[in-house]
């Protein structure tokens, strides 16, 4: 296997923690393997503090994807910082397409990921990067002193406001219901903090600015639109799955997530998910890359069967 240097016998797409895992034990499978996508180390590297990866105490989510891709190099895993564009199965292999680039793969194991959502309001676009960020925990420090907004209402924005309120002025907590979905305790931590102020039941309409965010455009259901002046906003809405381009492909459920079964296998024979854009409930680290191991040893039977051996147990 992996004799032909063109050919690859596992092409992952995505480089987080389960494509990183599935590289690890594609390659000490001795499969040729390829791994594909710009951002190495996927969302972890976005988390200063993992706390509930077994073995580790304490680590840096940029630390841990690190330790992952080394451990992978080592065994022979091939990495290029290109996003995958297009799959196409013409034969009984796969061509998977980046730019100006194209690959053939006997397997494909899709481990890319969640997606950031956006608010689609004027100003985001064109702000991102220059006072709108989706990273509290990557970009916080940036705003010592200042006024920010933090917008939604789940565990992640709330985990942002409280976070951004030991370091910046003023922090408005700004959500559209009239409640919030995140942890009881947090909230009360917020409600005391001096520098926070909540919005419920309002929405960003604008963001506005001048080369950098200066202020947002803010409607309450009570009155008219307020003008907030503030320096930064951290949008933290939740991800979704990025996966139009694989329809007709593979079987997606109604969130847009890879459907597998206990296999990891999606219903293209030759093509494994793993991590975030599966269909399994949690989302974790540790389960994503227990998923890219387990995808990868998958795929590994499907290239000795095809082969026409016989595959030892999955060990």
């Amino acid at each position: 296997m992996g004799n032909n240097k063109n050919l690859y016998d596992v092409i992952i797409v995505g480089a987080g923690p389960a494509g990183l895992a599935a590289g690890l034990y594609a390659s000490r499978r001795t499969l040729n393997t390829l791994l594909l996508g710009k951002n190495l180390g996927g969302q972890t590297t976005l988390t200063t503090k993992i706390e509930n990866y077994p073995g580790i105490n304490l680590i840096d989510g940029l630390t841990l994807s690190q330790n992952f891709f080394k451990q992978a190099e080592k065994y022979g895993t091939q990495y290029l910082a290109k996003d995958v564009i297009a799959i196409k199965k013409p034969n009984d292999n796969f061509r998977v397409s980046v730019k100006d680039e194209e690959f053939v793969s006997k397997t494909v194991i899709l481990a890319f990921g969640l997606t950031h959502r956006n608010l689609g309001v004027s100003g985001e676009e064109k702000y991102t990067g220059k006072g709108v960020s989706y990273c509290a925990t990557c970009d916080a420090p940036l705003y010592r002193g200042k006024n920010v907004a933090v917008v939604g209402g789940g565990n992640s924005a709330l985990d942002a406001a409280l976070l951004l309120s030991k370091i910046s002025r003023q922090v408005y907590l700004i959500h559209r219901s009239d409640g919030f979905r995140g942890d009881e305790i947090t909230q009360k931590k917020l409600k005391q903090a001096k520098n926070v102020t909540i919005f419920l039941d309002s929405r960003v309409e604008e963001i506005k600015g001048n080369g950098f965010v200066k202020s947002l455009d803010l409607k309450t259901d009570a009155g008219p639109v307020k003008n907030i002046l503030v320096d930064g906003i951290f949008i933290e809405i939740g991800y979704h799955a990025k996966t139009d381009w694989l329809k007709g492909l593979v079987d997606l459920n109604a969130k847009g997530e890879v459907v597998v079964n206990k296999f990891l296998e999606t219903s293209c024979p030759g093509i494994y998910a793993a991590g975030d854009i599966t269909d399994v409930p949690a989302k974790q680290i540790v389960i994503a890359a227990g998923q890219g191991s387990q995808a990868a040893l998958a795929a590994y039977r499907y290239i000795i069967k095809r082969e026409g051996r016989e595959p030892s147990p999955m060990h």
